[in-house]
């Protein structure tokens, strides 16, 4: 199975909400949806998995390299996917900075 390019370079959905923001990136391992982790105030990365089956992910975060399955409950080898393999080192986290509230850490799931 060949991966999709990643949808972007930050959480499409998080995005697409006014002050949407994430602690950490994800991207499907089947169609390349980049979605927030767990920590994450919208989890978006689980929910996409429980809405479409796509049950494995990769961490979408620089330096990072290990994969996950929710179905499995379990952290696996990484998964080589087409380029990006991660959001741009300048981005940072979380992001996006103009949306990050001063009290972020207490918001984390």
């Amino acid at each position: 199975m060949v991966s999709p390019r990643p949808s972007g370079t930050g959480c499409g959905p998080c995005l697409g909400l006014d002050g949407g923001w994430w602690f950490h990136l994800r991207r499907c391992v089947a169609c390349g949806e980049v979605g927030c982790c767990d920590s994450s105030p919208g989890q978006h990365a689980s929910t996409h998995a429980r809405q479409t089956g796509h049950h494995v992910i990769v961490s979408f975060e620089p330096g990072e390299d290990w994969s996950y399955d929710f179905d499995d409950d379990r952290v696996g080898a990484a998964i080589a996917l087409p380029p990006p393999v991660s959001r741009p080192d300048e981005q940072g986290a979380p992001a996006p900075a103009d949306r990050v509230p001063a009290d972020w850490t207490a918001r984390l799931h």
